[in-house]
């Protein structure tokens, strides 16, 4: 009995065991798959919250609280009509001229052909239009590292309004008012929001893509008043040629051709520009202009003519509307008259700088306060020729310039490469500079201290 009783216990112990073993192993797999849910519910909510857009498209990456202390952004989600229906309707902004094709992979334009390598490097390379800059920058503002949804926590405020294209679109009506609706409204909407009471507008920036005297039109004239109204006054506005008079905006590049998604399309850029073989001392791009006779591009065409080391591209006929021709100018050059146009500054100074050419300036306000960007000695990267002297004859350009030695010639063109990064603009969509800062970071680098600067004032009042 003793034996048949041993074996009857150790199989009831045995297929208890195995039983408590199914319920461990059954538990255990409920926990799996309940780990599993949570866990896919987690990675879903953290994808949401850290990279859903907001209604102004913008992305909220993760951040460590240390590297964005100070470099939190906060971006407005201004109404359709002072962006995104600009860009709809991109046939209608300009008189003469279709701009949608201009404003196409998020404001870069139509990319330029990879078989230019003589030109240009195979890649980062597009038709930019020389008022897409504040489409540009909302795209880039949508991809940086430290937007917030807390405007409490931000140190700067972005409102992203196409102030260039509104402009653009009403440039030439005769109604006054007409001009002045979207930047009054832009005020009343801005002066209504939570966010700007807190400093009243102080810590708040935003891009116009046009040279500022398109936006200060006080009384009859030209421009609208976006820039005379009493609230956008409290703001930081950044344009392409600021105001020598004024501190409410500041100047930052035109963009240029060249949008680099990496440090070595950069690098290999500037590579490719202390290589050029330049056949020219000087060259000039541009047209006469007769319908101003104060300026002296007629008197400059006229000595580039008549120098053997002077190469001239005439713009009539809209040849300098192309990259290729005008690029391959700067290339082949030592230095690049940039004499004042319709205004103080041209896109021409930063296509110059681009190619390694130095520019020679004939008026101070060509240098237009560029300060974020450009070295503070300016006999560092350019030359300067009182136009006077050219006006009236008493020196010529070829005489100067044939005087300056090659050693300095070389020392300018070696600094004006070095600062090539900081005078470009990233490609927007896939921005991943690592080691170079670009046109972009020197500028919120900027806002941030200025807007420090404007609160520290504010406190003392």
């Amino acid at each position: 009995m003793f034996p048949a009783l041993m074996k009857k216990r150790f199989l009831k112990g045995k297929l208890g065991k195995l039983r408590n073993y199914d319920q461990i192993e059954l538990s255990a797999d409920l926990r799996n798959r309940i780990f599993l849910v949570t866990a896919c519910l987690a990675f879903i909510f953290l994808v949401r919250y850290c990279f859903s857009p907001n209604s102004s498209g913008g992305t909220f990456p993760q951040s460590s609280n240390g590297r964005c202390q100070g470099r939190y952004v906060y971006m407005h989600s201004l109404p359709r009509e002072f962006n995104e229906e600009l860009l709809a309707n991109c046939n209608l902004l300009h008189e003469w001229t279709n701009m949608c094709a201009a404003l196409s992979n998020a404001g870069l334009g139509p990319a330029i052909p990879v078989n230019q390598a003589e030109i240009f490097t195979p890649t980062g390379w597009f038709r930019t239009h020389q008022f897409a800059l504040e489409t540009i920058f909302h795209n880039r503002m949508k991809q940086y590292d430290c937007l917030t949804r807390d405007s409490k926590k931000a140190s700067a405020i972005y409102v992203p309004y196409y102030a260039g294209l509104e402009a653009q679109r009403t440039l030439w009506e005769n109604d006054l008012a007409a001009r002045d609706i979207s930047p009054k409204k832009l005020e009343e909407w801005l002066l209504s929001q939570p966010e700007w009471n807190a400093h009243r507008g102080h810590d708040h920036f935003m891009v116009g893509g046009r040279i500022t005297w398109d936006f200060r039109r006080q009384g009859p004239g030209w421009g609208n008043n976006l820039l005379a109204l009493p609230g956008i006054q409290n703001m930081t506005t950044l344009v392409i040629e600021a105001s020598p008079w004024d501190t409410i905006d500041v100047a930052i590049p035109y963009p240029s051709y060249f949008h680099p998604s990496s440090d070595m399309e950069i690098r290999a850029w500037q590579e490719k520009v202390r290589g050029f073989e330049r056949k020219f001392l000087f060259s000039f791009a541009g047209g006469r202009r007769d319908d101003r006779p104060r300026l002296i591009r007629g008197q400059l065409i006229q000595q580039c003519r008549q120098s053997p080391f002077c190469e001239l591209l005439t713009c009539d006929g809209g040849a300098c509307l192309s990259p290729q021709p005008v690029m391959k100018l700067f290339e082949d050059s030592h230095f690049c008259l940039q004499p004042q146009g319709d205004s103080a500054t041209r896109k021409s100074i930063f296509d110059s700088l681009l190619a390694g050419c130095i520019p020679v300036f004939f008026h101070q306000d060509s240098y237009s306060g560029y300060t974020w960007h450009l070295p503070k000695n300016e006999s560092e990267y350019s030359v300067f020729i009182l136009e006077n002297y050219v006006r009236t004859g008493t020196l010529s350009v070829e005489s100067v310039l044939r005087n300056i030695p090659a050693e300095r010639i070389q020392q300018m063109r070696e600094t004006i490469i070095e600062l090539i990064p900081n005078l470009v603009y990233a490609d927007p969509r896939s921005p991943t500079l690592e080691t170079s800062t670009d046109a972009f970071g020197i500028a919120m680098k900027g806002v941030f201290e200025r807007i420090s600067e404007k609160k520290r004032g504010l406190q003392k009042q």
